[in-house]
């Protein structure tokens, strides 16, 4: 009789390892996930409930509007006015599709402008993309090539480069290459025979910008005035977005540095700047800035609206940086100094990249910001995005109810595109630059 029971208990033995079984849907997968989120109280549950449905009578709402009830075709505004006109008025919007992309950029000329979105595009894609490699030659290209083929593509070119012009741009460089040899041969914060080279780099660099300037590439002129659109806001955007993180990287150092002088300059600038809205700076750019100028000088309109977003910007940009200083701990610092690396080495290597990673999220804030203040620019009389959406809306032929509203949908989609793709890009850069331990 013990046999047999004993038998029986073997025969229950496992003698190899089970298969693997997936987790039930319950704990796993969309249903896990919406039960651990979305419903894990009742009280959870029911504000998901109601939420979820205001969404989707929202997107219902949206997509009835915009799709379902739209009118795609026609040729004046009888189109989008009647009874079953109830919709968006995507036919005004392809009439003006053009005028929204380019301005009143010449139709004959708009393969220029195609063609410095295609190879911007083509050159940031590959920067944007941690994996691939020539990460110096394309940032090299993108910061110092390609603005200047945007120029030239852009207005045409063969600018009038005469004496008066050297003498002015040469005081420029003087103002900026005299510190650099200052800070070489005097403060000693950098080697003198790198101050040396830094200032040769400069001052040819200029020099080189002003002679492919004069030069006639066969190009037609555009005025800046003619430039507006999608194409308007870009240019603003860029220009202050890459021209306010290193000047305000230097500014931020400024204000942190020992010496009185350069950090009174860096706290009266980023003061002046900050108590000043932007509305008002581009009113001084546009308005006042000429009256300071000898008579006879011309200013580009354009020219000084960016020059007045870069500045505002770079002081914004500059306390984003200064955030992420403060929070790197003096010891490595200290731990720099004893290894022999000098201010320069220190900031370059060590202190400014984990500063600038951990204020990630606020530069890309800044950016966004910037990005959607473009529309500012409209009131000094700069057909951007906006502007000139709503100077689509007031002509006669395509004068109906639902005009109005399509524009501004087009504008705000294109804003929230944008702004979304810096947002996600952002999100992107953080995960791949994290070192932490997350538990």
């Amino acid at each position: 009789m013990s046999d047999i029971h004993s038998q029986r208990d073997l025969a229950y033995v496992r003698t190899e390892e089970a298969p693997a079984m997936p987790a039930p849907l319950t704990v796993s997968g969309p249903i896990g996930w919406m039960r651990e989120n979305l419903f894990p109280t009742p009280i959870n549950a029911l504000m998901s409930l109601i939420f979820g449905a205001l969404l989707l009578y929202v997107i219902w709402i949206t997509l009835e509007w915009s799709v379902f009830n739209a009118v795609w075709s026609g040729e004046d505004r009888s189109a989008c006015i009647g009874d079953g006109a109830h919709g968006a008025c995507w036919a005004m919007a392809r009439a003006k599709f053009g005028q929204w992309m380019y301005g009143f950029y010449p139709f004959t000329e708009r393969w220029r402008v195609d063609v410095v979105g295609i190879v911007g595009v083509l050159a940031l894609v590959p920067m944007m993309m941690p994996s691939l490699p020539y990460k110096r030659l394309n940032g090299i290209f993108l910061l110092g090539i390609y603005p200047v083929l945007t120029l030239i593509m852009l207005t045409g070119g063969h600018f009038d480069i005469g004496l008066s012009t050297w003498l002015t741009v040469g005081a420029f460089v003087a103002a900026i290459v005299i510190p650099i040899l200052l800070l070489g041969f005097v403060a000693k914060i950098i080697q003198p025979s790198h101050a040396l080279i830094a200032s040769a780099a400069i001052a040819g660099g200029v020099a080189l910008l002003l002679i492919i300037m004069s030069i006639d590439f066969g190009l037609p002129y555009v005025e800046t005035s003619k430039w507006g659109g999608l194409l308007l806001t870009l240019v603003v955007a860029v220009t202050g977005i890459v021209a306010s993180l290193p000047i305000g990287v230097l500014l931020a150092l400024g204000r942190r540095s020992s010496m009185p002088v350069v950090k009174l300059f860096s706290v009266a600038f980023i003061e002046l700047w900050r108590g000043v809205p932007l509305i008002t700076v581009l009113f001084m750019a546009s308005v006042v800035l000429p009256l300071f100028l000898p008579p006879g000088t011309s200013f580009d309109k354009l020219l000084r609206a960016l020059i007045g977003v870069a500045l505002f910007s770079s002081a914004y940009m500059a306390e984003v940086v200064r955030g992420g200083l403060q929070a790197i701990p003096k010891g490595q610092t200290e731990a720099a100094q004893a290894l022999g690396l000098t201010y320069w080495q220190n900031m370059g290597l060590i202190t400014l990249p984990q500063a600038l990673k951990l204020v990630i999220p606020g530069i890309v804030n800044s950016f966004i910001g910037l990005f959607k203040d473009t529309v500012l620019v409209g009131i000094i009389g700069l057909y951007d995005l906006l502007l000139i959406v709503q100077a689509a809306n007031t002509d006669q032929k395509w004068v109906a109810p639902q005009t109005h509203s399509t524009g501004f949908f087009f504008a705000a989609a294109v804003f929230w595109i944008f702004c979304f793709g810096m947002s996600r890009y952002s999100m992107f850069m953080e995960r791949q630059l994290d070192t932490g331990h997350k538990n």
